[in-house]
């Protein structure tokens, strides 16, 4: 069906067969794409038998503008209706071949490279944000992350094989995750062979489709230049599981190596046979003289750093600016050169109204207005809010107030639901003050009772009340205890989960009485002093909770 509408096109035979082996040969679009894209650049004496190959008219499987054409002049013998009915002869074989503009066309990505494949050799523009020019072009730019780029390390001893394996990076926004995944590749190919080539998407944009298309493409790139493809994945989290079990077969047979980049927990989001063919490495939040070192490289590069975004004005910044980016932007490069860039911006804007063009200066305020607010790694749904609940009900669990107001705090300013923190000081009452003080756990509720009525910001103190009065309780855990004592016996059926004894039976009917049902029961009002059995006979001298306690503080 193809080959017949590229030959019904005009083309020959021959060079249809090739259009179609290089695409794929199912799409008659891309076969013309790639015919035409080829005809761009000639290659003279290039057909079999020394004939040079003609442009064929395309004009009947294209829409044109509606604007009249241009004609050339004709002569006086040629009727109107002989010059609207007759087409033009085709045009000298020299004449297409040497045009340097494509064919009036609605395709101009014909004649378009595709950025994605060449991540590294791209013009720098004015136009890209400050983050992206400062891209570490090689594993040696990078800045932090020293144990995960130590010389003996997993990675700088692939690069030296030109053996990179699939990996999954992990950490936090602003790290370098998707630097060094570039840097990888770049890396990899100066070691004297260029055996890889780089490719990116995104798992927020892309689908699998897409990802399908990555790994046709990175089949056929292998066979024609026995290279390998390295395909990063971005945000690669957000797959869901059919989505993720695509990548194992072309990362179980060598079609690509595979770079995954997330900011949540590999064990929590990815599925457990993807991480089986990766290995996972950690990224840790940059310190703040990792961050002073990029913010510094940025102001002191004159190809593409801070001053190409000014144009040609130059740019001066204080000590100060660099040191309170640095110190909170909460580790977060991308967001410290962001708002140096503001800043900068802010500054050169300011420069302009007072007349002097020489030197746009960023001080301490410029980049306390850019920053607004101290940046803080928090996510409501993800691993940092379970960490910083965790460290809160440790805290107080340790008698520790300072801390736990400390890490309740951090909650609150990243954004945490009082109503969320508050339901977790009344478990906290029940499972770690307990019977120790008993009053602790209407504290709790009348906490949480009180967050519902007032919000925030008003109910930040209540909280902290709270949480000061819990971390200051003695402590018990002989309830926590004893329950989880009870509920092993039911669940393991130690004692056959019995029938209730008949004595401890309710007996509202006759029937029942005559069957015994409540029968040698002994009201304890009456007779505090007897003795009687409540646990089945197979339980008899179980003990489940401990009380009272001679070590109440530890449970």
């Amino acid at each position: 069906m193809e080959m017949e509408q590229l030959l019904s096109m005009g083309f020959p035979s021959e060079l249809a067969a090739q259009a179609l082996a290089a695409t794929g040969g199912k799409s008659t679009v891309k076969a013309t794409e790639w015919i035409l894209s080829q005809t761009s650049h000639p290659h003279p004496n290039n057909s079999p038998n020394g004939s040079s190959f003609q442009q064929p008219k395309l004009d009947r499987f294209f829409h044109f503008p509606s604007s009249k054409p241009k004609q050339e002049p004709s002569s006086p013998s040629n009727s109107p209706t002989q010059t609207t009915t007759a087409p033009p002869p085709p045009p000298p074989h020299h004449q297409v071949l040497s045009a340097q503009t494509p064919p009036p066309s609605k395709r101009p990505k014909v004649f378009a490279p595709s950025p994605r494949s060449n991540p590294h050799n791209h013009t720098i523009s004015n136009d890209e944000p400050l983050a992206e020019r400062m891209r570490p072009r090689t594993i040696d730019d990078v800045i932090g992350q020293d144990l995960l780029l130590s010389q003996k390390s997993l990675l700088r001893s692939a690069i030296r094989c030109s053996r990179i394996p699939s990996i999954i990076l992990w950490g936090p926004p602003g790290t370098g995750k998707t630097s060094i995944a570039r840097a990888i590749v770049t890396s990899a190919n100066s070691q004297g062979s260029s055996s890889y080539r780089f490719v990116s998407l995104s798992a927020v944009t892309c689908g699998v489709k897409d990802v399908r298309d990555a790994f046709e493409d990175a089949r056929k790139f292998k066979l024609k230049n026995s290279k390998r493809t390295v395909l990063f994945l971005d945000e690669v989290h957000r797959f869901n599981k059919s989505q993720q079990d695509s990548f194992l077969p072309v990362i179980e047979d060598g079609t690509i190596v595979f770079i995954g980049a997330t900011t949540e927990n590999p064990s929590f989001h990815l599925v457990t046979p993807l991480l089986s063919r990766c290995r996972v490495l950690t990224l840790s939040p940059l310190k703040p003289h990792h961050v002073q070192t990029i913010l510094k490289r940025a102001v002191n590069d004159p190809d593409k750093g801070l001053s190409k975004s000014l144009g040609s004005l130059g740019v001066d910044v204080s000590e100060d600016a660099v040191e309170f980016l640095s110190t909170n932007c909460d580790g977060d490069a991308r967001v410290a050169l962001n708002s140096l860039e503001i800043s900068a911006v802010a500054a050169a804007a300011r420069v302009g109204s007072d007349g002097d063009l020489r030197l746009a200066s960023v001080a301490l305020d410029d980049a306390k207005e850019a920053l607004q607010s101290k940046h803080l790694a928090y996510d409501r749904a993800g691993e940092e809010h379970y960490n910083l609940i965790s460290a809160l009900h440790k805290s107080m669990r340790g008698s520790d107030a300072d801390a736990s107001i400390y890490w309740l705090v951090r909650m609150l300013e990243g954004g945490e639901q009082p109503l969320y923190i508050a339901r977790r000081l009344v478990r906290f009452a029940s499972e770690d003050v307990g019977l120790a003080d008993p009053l602790a756990l209407n504290q709790a509720v009348a906490c949480y009772q009180a967050c519902h009525f007032l919000g925030m910001p008003e109910c930040n103190v209540i909280l902290a009340q709270c949480v000061a009065y819990l971390a200051l309780a003695p402590k018990s855990i002989s309830v926590y205890r004893a329950m989880g004592a009870a509920q092993k016996v039911v669940r393991e059926s130690v004692g056959q989960n019995e029938g209730v004894p008949l004595h401890l039976r309710n007996a509202p009917t006759k029937l029942m009485k005559e069957l015994g049902y409540g029968k040698d029961y002994i009201y304890t009002p009456d007779n505090p002093a007897a003795n009687q059995s409540f646990l089945p006979p197979s339980l008899q001298g179980y003990k489940f909770l401990d009380w009272p306690a001679s070590n109440a503080n530890n449970g």
